[in-house]
């Protein structure tokens, strides 16, 4: 007697993943899906993004559409609007995560037979670098600092700014890992040397946990904002959006062009460290990068580093015009 399982040709509620056929709507598949790269390792951060850009996907084409109606054709429509109808900024990491996200996704469904072919294997990656990142100049640090300051001291005086920018600034740390931070994780053994203790997913996402030394100055701006904000268990325990709302707002309170992020904080604190000669080793260890990651972030460091100081080289040239004219 067969085994086979005995679905009907048009089923839009597959129970397995071998139910699934061209016939079956992109929504009815993500579940499937999500359980085969759990079983594959991949982090509960990639299972996410994969599953948002399937979803933006089916608000593009219809999360109803059956998986056979998907075309190469489609899908390279649907990446065209992500950078260019969307109407919201598609970076060229976000760009290339998405590629990899529709090959990951149509590939699967090859591989258990859903489909007779993949539409996404002729879908071209970007080919090339991706362009460098902002990154905060000195007096773009000075005047973040500033604004942070007033809004401290205001009528209403609040110090998440300053302390988020400032932990930023010194540390690199990441949005996921600045999210999990607690007040335990201040160690103030040495109140003239503190210590942040952060959590990091290291390889096979086992978590580690790196030393950041810290400013003392952080202490007291850390107990002002406790004091203030009275968080549980995190110290930020709004969103990760709500953060990027707030340095959002510092870069515009502190007049830099453009829109302030984690990421440029990152790349800001790598640079700022690098050209205060702290030994590379040592800023790898401060982000928490792999020997084989922090190749290719080092010589985007250099980058940044150069062209950062090539700016401040020519804006003083024209100052120093200006002044010779006038």
């Amino acid at each position: 007697m067969s085994d086979l399982r005995q679905m009907p040709i048009f089923s839009s509620q597959p129970l397995a993943p071998e139910d699934i056929n061209r016939h079956t709507a992109l929504r009815d598949t993500l579940s499937f899906f999500q359980a085969q790269l759990m079983r594959e390792g991949k982090s509960e951060h990639t299972i996410k993004a994969f599953t948002a850009d399937l979803n933006l996907l089916g608000s593009y084409l219809g999360d109803e559409t059956p998986l056979g109606d998907f075309t190469t054709s489609k899908l390279n429509d649907f990446l065209n609007w992500l950078e260019n109808g969307r109407g919201v900024p598609c970076s060229r990491k976000s760009y290339a995560r998405r590629v990899t996200t529709l090959k990951v996704f149509f590939k699967w469904l090859h591989s258990i037979g859903a489909l007779g072919y993949d539409p996404a294997k002729p879908v071209l990656q970007r080919s090339g670098p991706a362009p460098l990142s902002e990154v905060l100049s000195p007096r773009q640090v000075e005047a973040a600092l500033a604004y942070t300051e007033r809004e401290r001291h205001a009528r209403k005086p609040d110090a998440r700014p300053a302390l988020l920018f400032r932990l930023l600034l010194e540390t690199g740390i990441k949005k996921s890992e600045t999210m999990r931070l607690t007040p335990e994780d201040f160690n103030r053994n040495n109140p003239q040397r503190p210590i942040l203790n952060v959590r990091h997913k290291g390889a096979k996402g086992v978590y580690k946990e790196r030393r950041i030394v810290l400013p003392p100055d952080i202490l007291p701006l850390l107990d002002e904002y406790l004091a203030q904000w009275k968080p549980k268990d995190v110290i930020f325990d709004c969103t990760a959006r709500n953060l990027e709302y707030v340095l959002e707002d510092v870069g515009r309170g502190a007049g830099i062009p453009f829109k302030l992020s984690f990421e440029i904080m990152r790349w800001t604190c790598a640079v700022r460290d690098y050209r205060a000669e702290v030994e590379p080793t040592d800023i790898r260890d401060k982000l928490g990068l792999s020997a084989v990651s922090w190749s290719e972030t080092f010589s985007k460091v250099k980058k940044l580093t150069e062209r950062q100081m090539q700016q401040e080289l020519a804006e003083a040239a024209a100052a120093g015009l200006d002044q010779s004219s006038s």
